[in-house]
């Protein structure tokens, strides 16, 4: 455990360097899980020694905690601006067997390379299915990527989580031999899909109301709200904890009952609360790059490396492209999509979860989800800006199917046919109206560039971006979009 001038380095470092290399990491091929991981091996007890702590260490719990609530929480929250109520359910119904396949893939390829019993197995495939949201940053940052993608990804990224957590509190439960007999089990399952869950709901669903009441009676000040969120977070965490739940699972729970209850928060929360997110996750990447450049001298470092390959090349493509085999998509957008499912923090932190629960073999696979981690960081974050820049430039010279789509359901829920159409002498004759409608030019990126042809007075809009523009548009007037 560091002591407290050692911590307060640590996160002056953090600070300092974020702000410092931000524009470097939108630039260049590198990523900040690189940067802190590697400021992490620079300061371990192997490199210069400023900086020893083993896995139960609970400085670095409690920095994973706060950074997977507090993810949960807003990956949640978000989804009410992401995609609406109704638009993100079916892509993330239809990831929940690209997430399965990836589990299945990874857990056979470790028990036949590492030699690993199937529970072991199973969870370390688990482990590996989650997506890092931080090394996606970059890639669903950049406008060039058609809106469908970048929306996609993000949605995977917040919610795969919630399907791999169950999955590994189940596996754990049964690696611990902690539950017997039938109703055993069904007490279980219901303290971690209901209970808990129910008692983080209620805390996000009660605490966000009674923020609003006081705030409207009273007023309170913005920067009060920012820290009331944080506060809102822990204590559904607590109370999900308390009641014989998954602190994490009633964190997401509380960020789904401000969407569902058509609650809100504060926007600076949700500003404060990624700032205060994203400084925790480097931090705990400088805590994980000390911890692991210990421990890889306890495994297999070929069977190890070869395995992140799986992981990284084969499960996670051949997963996405079942997923997407219906989607309107282009090969490009497939192969973009399969290849950033980045393996990150969160990986990291579901392995220690399991060092924090006693698991058997907990650190051989805290380790072994360390290396793969450390080769998917550099992969992935040093691919990150020449492929979406990649993407861009193939956008911008041809019509690509999911330019057409401006949410992640549409690609998977196209019906153009039953769109209705207006001839091009209806329009001419439309247009010399009194009233006559307003002519929003959507052609994609290319051919907007390609034909210099414009209808007088029509707006340009990218298709992506239709449904956002329509909700800041005043209703009433006749619009009449105009494609090809």
């Amino acid at each position: 455990m560091p002591d407290l001038l050692t911590a307060f380095g640590l996160i002056a470092v953090v600070l300092l360097v974020a702000a410092l290399a931000s524009g470097v990491v939108e630039r260049a091929p590198l990523s900040f899980p690189i940067i802190f991981l590697g400021l992490g091996v620079l300061l371990g007890p192997q490199a210069l020694g400023l900086l020893a702590l083993d896995a139960h260490d609970p400085t670095l719990e409690a920095i994973a905690i706060l950074s997977l609530a507090l993810v949960l929480f807003l990956d949640a929250v978000k989804l009410q601006f992401d995609e609406g109520r109704r638009a993100w359910l079916i892509p993330v119904l239809t990831l929940g067997p690209g997430t399965l396949l990836v589990i299945g893939i990874v857990a056979g390829a470790a028990a036949l390379l590492l030699g690993l019993g199937p529970i072991p197995a199973l969870l370390l495939g688990a482990i590996l299915s989650s997506t890092d949201p931080v090394v996606l940053r970059d890639v669903v940052r950049d406008e060039r990527v058609p809106a469908a993608v970048r929306r996609a990804l993000t949605l995977e990224a917040g919610m795969n989580d919630v399907i791999v957590l169950p999955i590994i509190l189940v596996l754990t439960a049964l690696a611990r031999a902690e539950v017997g007999g039938p109703l055993g089990w069904v007490v279980f399952l219901a303290q971690i899909l209901i209970v808990g869950p129910l008692a983080g709901f209620a805390i996000g669903g009660a605490g966000s109301w009674l923020m609003n009441v006081i705030d409207r009676r009273m007023g309170i000040r913005r920067e009060y709200q920012a820290l009331y969120g944080i506060g809102l977070v822990l204590a559904a965490y607590v109370a999900g904890t308390a009641v014989g739940g998954d602190g994490f699972l009633a964190a997401f729970a509380a960020g789904a009952a401000v969407v569902l209850l058509n609650t809100e928060l504060c926007d600076c929360f949700l500003e404060y609360g990624e700032t205060t997110a994203e400084m925790a996750m480097l931090l705990a990447f400088i805590f994980f790059g000390a911890l692991l450049s210990t421990l890889f001298g306890s495994i297999p470092l070929l069977a190890t490396a070869a395995l992140a390959a799986i992981v990284i090349f084969l499960a996670r493509p051949l997963a996405i492209n079942l997923v997407l085999l219906r989607a309107a998509v282009s090969p490009r957008a497939r192969a973009f999509i399969g290849w950033f499912g980045p393996r990150g923090l969160n990986s990291l932190l579901f392995a220690l979860l399991l060092v924090r629960d006693d698991v058997p073999q907990a650190e051989l696979l805290l380790a072994i989800t360390g290396l793969v981690v450390f080769v998917s960081v550099v992969a992935h974050g040093a691919s990150a800006t020449p492929l979406a820049a990649w993407y861009g430039r193939k956008a911008a010279a041809e019509t690509l199917q999911e330019e057409r789509e401006s949410t992640a359901a549409g690609l998977f829920a196209q019906s153009p046919d039953a769109v209705p159409r207006i001839t091009v002498p209806d329009l001419a004759r439309r247009l010399a109206d009194a009233d006559p409608p307003l002519v929003l030019d959507v052609r994609t990126r290319s051919e907007y560039a390609r034909d210099d042809t414009r209808i007088p007075g029509s707006v340009r809009v990218l298709p992506e971006r239709v449904a956002e523009w329509a909700a800041q548009s005043p209703p009433g007037r006749p619009l009449v979009t105009y494609c090809t």
